[in-house]
């Protein structure tokens, strides 16, 4: 590594990282606009991607996204580190095959089964393109077929192999359903398709500058190093003030506030649960201080909303919401007391995230002290 390369401190990937994920300031774009330029939203959570736009655009109705699944030009689709992702439909179609060898590798390991891979894929493409199904049918279906094995597995298997999206109302906003399968290919009529190389792009637009540790983090894809090692001409590479060890790379035009633009303290901001803001990095220290890493994630794997101050994780965000009340309770990871601006600040944008969520029960913020 060449001793001459810039530097960037971590405050400096902190406001570079905000501004990638439109979070520095809301956006005018549109909701599809949005989720192509993420990659992606996070979505095992059927309610996130509907909260994880709110602070991201500025002129932004749930509906908006709710009408791209229904008319079919966003699916719900199993992509990045095997989880369920809310993507353009012609994302979908470019990024399956990328992140096919991560998704085949972890069923196999999870869920292996004796039969004949080819003759079980096409099976199960039969039976999903005949009519959505869930997995449960899907098992109950695949069993007699191929009795060996068990009728989950098989079931996890066509998961794997075929690329199946969710159809609605699974998703919907105010509305959803049981989780029921068709393949992407019956669902759409995209052909987009991509590579490596072109992912990388995608990556470092949305969540650079980063390490190659780091894109493999928000994949899942390993022996990455080759690629950037490709695409380095192209690229700018920087080191981390921290280490001073670890190249970070990043496309040559895209946002790096520094100097004053870097320095002036920002507004709350409230992001949604799953954010792929903290779900992208090896290191996320950027955006999530390590005392504070053990509060955001729960022993299943749930995240909460977060509640970022001066653009760094200082507490979560959960709504419990009845037909008549509806309370956004805010859990304070920090000692120190957020002061009465933010305080007001977080409170006017929990409000909006409870009129969305809750339009007609009584509302209430609610601050609890750290556990």
């Amino acid at each position: 590594m060449s001793p001459s390369l810039p530097s960037l401190d971590r405050r400096a990937l902190n406001r570079a990282l905000l501004a990638r994920q439109w979070l520095l300031e809301p956006r005018t774009a549109t909701a599809l606009e949005a989720i192509e330029h993420l990659v992606g939203l996070q979505a095992q959570d059927v309610k996130a991607p509907y909260f994880q736009l709110v602070p991201r655009l500025a002129a932004y109705d749930p509906s908006e996204l709710s009408s791209l699944l229904e008319s079919r030009a966003a699916v719900r689709i199993v992509l990045m580190r095997g989880t369920i992702h809310l993507v353009s439909a012609r994302d979908a179609h470019a990024l399956r095959p990328l992140v096919q060898p991560v998704i085949t590798r972890a069923t196999d390991g999870n869920h292996a089964v004796s039969a004949d891979r080819a003759q079980l894929t096409r099976a199960g493409r039969q039976l999903v393109e005949a009519q959505p199904r869930t997995f449960a049918q899907l098992a109950e279906l695949l069993g007699p077929r191929f009795p060996d094995d068990d009728p989950p597995a098989l079931a996890q298997q066509i998961r794997a192999r075929v690329p199946l999206v969710q159809v609605p109302p699974r998703g919907l906003w105010g509305r959803s359903g049981a989780p029921a399968h068709t393949s992407l290919e019956a669902w759409t009529d995209h052909h987009d398709a991509a590579t490596v190389d072109d992912l990388v792009g995608r990556y470092l637009g949305a969540f650079g500058p980063a390490t190659v540790q780091d894109m493999q983090k928000w994949s899942g894809l390993t022996r990455l190093a080759e690629a950037f090692a490709r695409l380095r001409g192209d690229l700018v590479v920087f080191t981390d003030a921290e280490t001073g060890k670890r190249e970070l790379f990043d496309l040559p035009d895209a946002p790096r506030p520094a100097g004053a633009d870097a320095d002036p303290r920002l507004d709350p901001i409230l992001v949604g649960p799953f954010d792929n803001l903290i779900l992208s990095h090896a290191d996320a220290s950027r955006v999530l201080p390590q005392e504070h890493r053990t509060k955001v994630m729960t022993q299943n794997g749930l995240i909460a909303g977060l509640v970022l101050i001066d653009g760094v994780v200082a507490g979560n965000w959960r709504i419990k919401a009845t037909k008549k009340l509806a309370a956004l309770t805010i859990a304070r990871f920090t000692t120190k007391p957020y002061t009465k601006r933010d305080t007001a600040q977080i409170v006017a944008r929990a409000e909006r995230l409870l009129a969305l969520a809750a339009p007609d029960a009584t509302r209430d913020v609610v601050f609890t002290p750290p556990g």
